[in-house]
């Protein structure tokens, strides 16, 4: 299978499990709303250490043969907003 058979598309990630993987869920217009992939860290997240927590946009490649698994290959920076400070200044 060439690089040029993959399908990008973004996704939100709902749940992570053991070993790397997680469950993420679509963010646009593909294949309707609520549709749940199981998607792998690539080699080159996993070699640098990028965390992924649930709530991160993170961008997945799909192959058109099976449209269950994937892999997530770049981290979006919108974990939320940060936590508000607690220290008052006098």
């Amino acid at each position: 299978m060439a690089k040029d058979d993959t399908i990008e598309v973004e996704w939100t990630v709902m749940k992570s499990l053991p070993g790397g993987v997680f469950e993420v869920q679509v963010s646009g217009d593909f294949a309707g709303e609520g549709y749940i992939v199981r998607a792998q860290i690539s080699g080159k997240m996993r070699k640098n250490r990028i965390t992924l927590i649930p709530g991160d946009s993170v961008t997945l490649e799909l192959t058109p043969y099976d449209l269950t698994k994937g892999r997530i290959t770049f981290r979006k920076g919108n974990r939320g907003k940060p936590p508000a400070s607690t220290s008052a200044k006098s």
